[in-house]
């Protein structure tokens, strides 16, 4: 069937009703399923590494090659996103990540795992879920009206985040008992699944009016994403000072383990490690459910600003824990401040882009803004190799602090409330060149 544009689907006052209503659902269910078996991978995958290797620079680079896809690819899977029929290329994306996450358990059955081959099959699924993630914006904005875009983003956040609080612990639980290598089968299954149903969504197959005809060239659709973001004075500011949030993120995220081993004391196969990773789960947990009334009742820069101070603050302790405990709760507030400010520019960035730009709006912006994290989980990694822990994760702070003094001299500080802004004129559409 072909679905009506989202700017029309409802009023805003109202919840889309019928298929659009049953697609939002199914698309809900598909993310929740392989979402489910992510957040296995996410304790599985690191623990695999650090286990084989004992090295924190390849846990470290673990954590870079599954950021680096965006870096590279983000732009043109944006691009080709608004030109393709986002089902495919969501049923696609998820049976190629079903596919390489499945070779790491078959390899390991064989006897025949190697570091080389976890990298390659973590980096590969990061591919995918690179043009996954972009087809998934176009998804959304063709299923849900512009006026109920922040509630179902806040659904999805968090649904997506009460399975990070359960789904790592269940990770570091099938870890201990099965082995790491047999909880990624859990996650290649997840994905398996996950293609079916994406395949079934109702949207066109054609693209809605308003996007770019096939015929245009693909530089000239990603440089138009580009130049909306930069022109646009709120998003770029946020898209910036997300690079120094995002290289901080890249050590917190590329170090867990090594802090759970070193600082916490805890054995490399212990499944309590699992619980760090549910307690930033449960950290994103509390930032969706904060961010809807903080963007009724606070400037959105001011939200941005306050993430990026109490994200210190709680650094400077999760720095310090020597205890499981003390280390779940600074990290449970770190991550909370961290997807605080990233939920709050992921909604402002759907708030005011067009429909024909979602896709490459928010996935150039994604790049833009978690450029730093490769780069921070590599350093980290290294750092902590050469220097030792407590010198990466003071070094790690640089990117937080850098992006906290820079917001405090832009508009971030004046009153503009999330009620105010208003979504960007539809582009008229060209004719190809």
């Amino acid at each position: 069937m072909t679905i009506t544009p989202p700017a029309d689907a409802a009023p805003p006052d109202h919840t889309p009703t019928g298929q659009a209503a049953g697609g939002y659902r199914l698309f809900l269910t598909a993310r929740a399923i392989s979402w489910t078996g992510s957040a296995i991978s996410l304790v599985a995958l690191p623990l695999l590494i650090y286990q084989r290797s004992g090295s924190p620079a390849l846990t470290g680079l673990l954590t870079a090659l599954e950021a680096t896809p965006y870096l590279l690819l983000g732009l043109p899977a944006g691009a080709w996103a608004d030109r393709l029929d986002p089902r495919r290329v969501l049923g696609l994306s998820a049976l190629a990540s079903c596919l390489l996450l499945a070779s790491i358990p078959l390899a390991d059955a064989a006897g025949l795992l190697t570091t080389s081959h976890l990298l390659v099959a973590a980096a590969g699924s990061a591919t995918a879920l690179t043009f996954s993630d972009a087809a998934g914006f176009r998804a959304l904005a063709a299923l849900v009206p512009p006026g109920l875009m922040g509630q179902a983003t806040g659904r999805l956040s968090a649904v997506s985040t009460v399975i990070a609080l359960l789904g790592p612990a269940t990770g570091g639980l099938l870890a201990t008992a099965l082995g790491a290598s047999t909880a990624i089968a859990v996650d290649a299954a997840s994905f398996a699944v996950s293609a079916v149903l994406m395949a079934r969504l109702p949207l066109p197959l054609t693209p809605t009016p308003g996007v770019p005809p096939a015929g245009r060239s693909l530089p000239a659709e990603i440089g138009e994403g580009l130049r909306w973001v930069w022109n646009h004075r709120l998003v770029r500011t946020l898209t910036l000072l997300g690079v120094g949030n995002s290289l901080t993120a890249g050590f917190i995220t590329g170090l867990i383990v090594v802090v759970a081993v070193r600082h916490l004391d805890l054995p490399s196969d212990d499944g309590r490690i699992g619980l760090l990773y549910a307690a930033a789960g449960a950290g994103s947990l509390l930032a969706s459910l904060l961010l809807p009334p903080l963007q009724r009742h606070l400037p959105v820069g001011w939200i941005t600003l306050g993430g990026l101070a109490a994200g210190l603050l709680f650094l400077a302790g999760w720095s310090a824990s020597r205890t499981l405990t003390l280390g779940a709760l600074t990290l449970l507030g770190w991550q909370a401040t961290n997807t605080l400010v990233s939920l709050n520019g992921i909604v402002i960035r759907q708030t005011v882009a067009p429909l024909e730009l979602q896709a490459r709006v928010n996935t150039t912006a994604r790049i833009i803004a978690w450029g730093g994290q490769p780069a921070g989980a590599l350093l980290g990694g290294l750092v902590t190799e050469h220097a030792g822990l407590g010198p990466a994760l003071t070094l790690g702070s640089s990117g937080l602090a850098l992006s906290l003094l820079t917001g405090a001299f832009t508009r971030l500080r004046h009153r503009d409330h999330l009620g105010a802004l208003t979504p960007a004129a539809p582009r008229p559409t060209r004719a190809p060149a």
